[in-house]
């Protein structure tokens, strides 16, 4: 059992991480369709209603990405018999999240244009990331995107306490009864969501603010969303804590993709209306494990994913974060500023256009903010490293979390 200082334990700063092309392919395809979706929200060819259609399943592929990326850090300590230090991986996420947020979060304060519609929440709702709870499209529309970082700082905040408790109580077989169950408890919470706000209004014929009521107690609470991330999670114990089966399995990557396909297809024509009872209980878990396994087919040395690599989605994938926080503003400014010119906004031109600009901006921000928060934190932890008396073990190498 480790004692509290050891689980507070600063421990030397990572090597250079070791970029994964299957995962940059992955992180590219989900803000992508990030971006597509998004895009339904303003004037947008006719084709974008087809292909964006599931678009919002982006933010699905990130959670999975997150819990994997997230919990092998954290379990690889546990599977090491190292401590957890804390300390560093809150500091850590602090410099990676933050910078860039507080950035775009000054835009949107400071300048009245830059809110693509509607106003903004309370700023307190956004500093302490709980603006996804209990979010009213119909009057707090603006920066509304920000709600996928508040599920993912709410994960940031409570895995470690978790995995933490695990290393204490030191549990065996009923370990593995966890992910049943928090997958079951996110189909009950989801089930009862449903009864509760969603059922009344369609009993009563009307309809009338079915999507914002959706929306609000359904979709972003991070209580409803939580299937992606144990997904991820369940991904990296696999690694750790099974390797013989993990190399078993990754060894068909490109079979593991088409079952991948396979299920995201069956996702997909479940989740055709979102705002149904199948679609709400059922089809957000399909969707989930369908991405949960394209990671592994994207981790399979053996598979397409993995093999075949990229500048291009290794470029998006490395700006994505940045690009995620800043896109729609920018696809409204583009609009507007081209509809000056008589530009219709759902022509193919104004598309393209607003596209490279979210690009570029995302560029932008992850090069003046993103970028040098990260070597700043890099520079504090080597220099900690350097004066750290007893090393607590070699770096872990990843992907970039």
């Amino acid at each position: 059992m480790h004692t509290p200082d050891q689980v507070f334990a600063t421990v030397p700063s990572p090597q250079p991480e070791k970029r994964l092309a299957g995962l940059d392919h992955l992180r590219a395809l989900a803000i992508l369709l990030v971006l597509i979706f998004h895009f339904g929200l303003f004037g947008h060819p006719q084709w974008v209603e087809t292909v964006g259609s599931f678009g919002w399943t982006g933010v699905d592929l990130f959670f999975v990405l997150s819990g994997y990326l997230i919990g092998g850090q954290l379990l690889g300590r546990v599977a090491g018999g190292r401590p957890l230090a804390l300390g560093e991986f809150y500091f850590k996420r602090l410099l990676r999240i933050v910078p860039a947020y507080l950035a775009v979060l000054l835009l949107y304060f400071s300048i009245p244009a830059f809110k693509e519609r509607g106003e903004l929440p309370p700023l307190w709702r956004f500093l302490t990331f709980t603006q996804n709870f209990g979010l009213d499209l119909r009057t707090r529309s603006a920066f509304s995107h920000a709600w996928s970082l508040c599920v993912e700082e709410q994960f940031y905040l409570l895995m470690p306490l978790v995995v933490l408790a695990l290393a204490v109580l030191k549990p065996r077989r009923w370990a593995l009864w966890l992910v049943p169950v928090l997958f079951g408890l996110g189909l009950f919470l989801r089930f009862y969501g449903w009864e509760l706000f969603i059922e009344p209004i369609l009993q009563s014929g009307s309809r009338n603010g079915l999507g914002i009521t959706y929306y609000k107690w359904i979709y972003y609470p991070s209580y409803n969303r939580m299937d992606g991330l144990v997904t991820g999670v369940c991904l990296a114990a696999l690694y750790h804590f099974q390797p013989s089966l993990w190399s078993r399995l990754t060894r068909h990557g490109n079979a593991l993709l088409l079952l991948a396909l396979a299920m995201l297809t069956g996702a997909w024509f479940l989740c055709a209306d979102l705002i149904t009872f199948n679609a709400t209980v059922f089809g957000y878990p399909l969707v989930d494990l369908g991405y949960g396994v394209l990671v592994l087919a994207a981790l399979s040395p053996s598979g397409v994913l993995s093999r075949f690599d990229s500048r291009v989605t290794a470029f998006i994938a490395a700006i994505s974060y940045s690009l995620y926080l800043i896109h729609k503003p920018l696809i409204h400014l583009t609009q507007v500023l081209l509809a000056r010119y008589g530009f219709p906004a759902d022509s193919n031109e104004v598309f393209l256009s607003a596209l490279l600009t979210a690009l570029l901006g995302g560029w932008a921000l992850h090069l003046a903010v993103e970028k040098p928060a990260l070597r700043l934190r890099d520079r504090i932890l080597r220099r900690r490293a350097a004066g750290a008396p007893h090393p607590a073990g070699p770096a872990d190498a990843g992907q970039q979390a």
